[in-house]
């Protein structure tokens, strides 16, 4: 058996509250006490003891929107890279989506991806199947096998379904499985531009994506779900109305959560600036209003989950002139960093951040995880919340190195990570 002391850690659980000086103790991968009461004495002299210096242990973070290139196009990114970058950013849970070659549409696509992640990732990896064959929007995907399989939820990664019959079909169908629909909220006919429509993309001689693109699929979505029932989750909003349109159907009692990326939270269309297209992302980054729409509805509780949106893409396609580059930029080892931005401004505290990177995610897909309590495994993140620092773009552990907060300076980040009490990550 072995067994781990964590000591003189302030001891942070964004679920219950909970925060506190003290000690937290694992056994075989698993919390078994936490408090300030424990003296590590009492225990075995072979415990490891872990001294946190003060800083912040809280649950490991858990995002649930991750792009790899594995099956199909390894060269952007494997499961194994993708889990070294998450455990340098503090994340030890990734729920990766089902876009690669082959799709993640069948039973036997979910048991690769979990076998894969057992022998190459160092933190926990699952799946989210896709809700129609091969992406393509006309047939709906077995959910009820694929659930028994091992997927958490049902989505079509980047791209939205846009049939409203086979939209409401598979709430109707997800609903007697109690499985959550993911979608990507962009009407296809709407959002055939490259960033954000405004005055700016006029000026840039750019075409523009209007916010209507997105709350025209969220308000048609809403009223399918009305009349189906079951859980529905926005992957990412962007726009102030988005907010406005979620928040009317949390008070109406719909069972609808959303997310919102760290870009979007920490970025608006001004940082496209002279066409960077690292900035090019999906949904667009739109005005500065907005952006303020979204951290205050985060603050609020309006918005449930940040994700990261890690999105991998070769440098050829990024590197091209805007209209042409792809769409996505990279964002686990940032997500933590950008998230704590917003605490160290003070528009949001830290308890309502942090539930959004941990227990809210494990709540929405069934997970065991996300909290620091006796009983559950110990993925566990230690933070050092006043650590200021530049990041490099050349030190990031994915392949890709597309991210838009190059040379960004940031104050707080991940120092070491544990997976199942074991520790995958430890910042020299």
């Amino acid at each position: 058996m072995s067994a781990a002391i964590f000591k003189n850690a302030r001891l942070f659980d964004p679920a219950s509250g909970y925060d506190a000086e003290g000690c937290l103790v694992t056994r075989d991968g698993i919390i078994e006490a936490i408090g300030p009461e424990i003296n590590e004495k009492d225990f075995p002299e072979d415990a490891e003891i872990i001294d946190c210096k003060g800083q912040l242990l809280c649950p490991g973070l858990i995002d649930m929107r991750v792009f790899t290139g594995e099956p199909g196009t390894e060269h952007r990114e494997t499961l194994a890279t993708a889990s070294h970058a998450a455990a340098a950013g503090g994340v030890t849970t990734l729920i990766v989506m089902p876009n690669t070659d082959p799709v993640i549409d069948e039973v036997a696509l979910v048991d690769y991806i979990e076998r894969r992640a057992r022998d190459t990732a160092i933190v926990n990896v699952h799946p989210m199947a896709a809700l129609t064959k091969n992406l393509d929007g006309e047939e709906m995907t077995e959910i009820g096998l694929l659930s028994e399989a091992g997927a958490v939820a049902f989505t079509d990664g980047t791209k939205s379904v846009a049939n409203s019959l086979l939209m409401r079909r598979a709430m109707s169908y997800a609903a007697h499985f109690d499985a959550l629909i993911v979608q990507h909220a962009e009407d296809p006919t709407l959002s055939r531009g490259m960033m954000n429509e405004s005055e700016l993309a006029s000026r840039l001689g750019l075409a523009g994506i209007p916010a209507v693109a997105e709350t025209i699929m969220i308000e048609r979505d809403l009223s399918l779900l009305e009349l189906t029932g079951g859980r529905y989750h926005v992957s990412q909003i962007s726009c102030a109305a988005s907010v406005e349109i979620i928040a009317r159907a949390k008070k109406k009692g719909l069972k609808v959560t959303c997310g919102v990326s760290a870009a979007h939270l920490q970025l608006n269309e001004n940082d496209v600036g002279p066409y960077r297209t690292f900035f090019k992302l999906s949904p667009p980054l739109r005005r500065e209003e907005d952006r303020r729409a979204l951290v205050a509805g985060l603050a609020d509780g309006t918005i449930d989950v940040i994700v990261s949106g890690h999105d991998p893409q070769d440098p050829e396609v990024k590197r091209r002139p805007f209209a042409e580059a792809t769409f996505g930029a990279i964002g686990l080892e940032t997500l933590l960093p950008v998230a704590l931005s917003l605490y160290h401004s003070g528009d949001v505290p830290l308890e309502r951040l942090l539930s959004a990177l941990t227990s809210a995610p494990a709540d929405l897909l069934g997970l065991k995880t996300g909290r620091l309590a006796p009983g559950l495994p110990a993925d566990l993140v230690l933070i050092n919340l006043g650590s200021p620092w530049v990041l490099d773009a050349t030190e990031l552990k994915s392949i890709s190195k597309n991210t838009p907060f190059e040379d960004r300076r940031f104050q707080g980040r991940a120092s070491q990570t544990f997976v199942g009490g074991k520790s995958v990550f430890t910042r020299a």
